[in-house]
């Protein structure tokens, strides 16, 4: 049996032995991660210990210097562009600070992924579905949609964003540090967010957070990276077991901070 067909079943990622350097700096040391379709994973860690360059081996904004990347049964790691422009119609993104286009009216931003890559949808279709989709949101498309990004709050950004990445119906959502810079009630908006957009729409999720409690909340499975290397992976509750010093560290000044 070919390993696309072993892929394919269950699974939505599945990364194996992931190495990646740059000149004769190592960033990634054989990191292996499967992801089940619908299921949420969060990649925790300090900052510079490789999440970001993880995630854009997923959509094949890099090559690995060894190692293998499966998306949805194909491994992706030899595609050209062609191939990987097709793969990545299956991954939408949530950006930092939801990267709206400031000149667009929030309407137009949600309207945008439609108009360019779906020629096939009438204007009244394309209306019906941004609606649809600022009220999967919790957003008015008569109040929020004529509004522009800067007039929205952190969280309605955020919505406006998730919005925008899922309109062209992913398979996978990628979220770079969603909750960053956010107060505690807008974060656990957010949080919500992410567990409705799983609900609705069963997407597989990969998200980016040096959150904890963001990512118990939302977690299936939690991939702790230290300089490279998985140190810990499992439930959410699993990282609190863990025996390696510096994620004992990280979990324990979270429990003293929240005691």
């Amino acid at each position: 049996m070919s390993d696309k067909v072993q892929n394919s079943k269950g699974l939505m990622i599945d990364v194996r032995d992931l190495r990646k350097s740059f000149g004769e700096r190592e960033i990634l040391k054989g990191l292996n991660v499967q992801v089940e379709r619908g299921e949420t994973l969060v990649l925790l860690g300090g900052s510079g210990m490789g999440k970001s360059v993880f995630m854009k081996h997923l959509i094949g904004l890099l090559k690995p210097s060894s190692g293998e990347v499966f998306i949805d049964g194909e491994e992706i790691s030899n595609m050209n562009e062609s191939e990987l422009k097709r793969v990545r119609a299956k991954f939408g993104m949530v950006f930092q600070n939801a990267a709206l286009f400031d000149s667009m009216s929030n309407y137009e931003n949600v309207a945008f992924p439609l108009r360019e890559h779906r020629k096939d949808m009438s204007r009244t279709q394309i209306d019906a579905k941004v609606r649809h989709l600022f009220q999967m949101f919790s957003l008015d498309a008569e109040v929020h949609g004529q509004q522009f990004p800067s007039e929205l709050s952190g969280g309605q950004r955020k919505r406006v964003g998730l919005a925008r990445a899922v309109a062209l119906d992913p398979m996978i959502v990628l979220y770079d540090e969603p909750t960053t810079g956010l107060d505690p009630i807008t974060t656990d908006q957010v949080d919500e967010m992410i567990i409705e957009a799983k609900a609705q729409l069963q997407v597989t999720s990969v998200v980016i957070s040096h959150d904890i409690a963001s990512a118990f909340k939302i977690a299936d499975k939690i991939a702790f990276i230290y300089y490279g290397e998985i140190v810990a992976f499992g439930g959410p509750h699993d990282m609190l077991d863990s025996s390696h010093p510096f994620v004992k560290q990280y979990f324990s000044t979270w429990r003293e901070k929240n005691a």
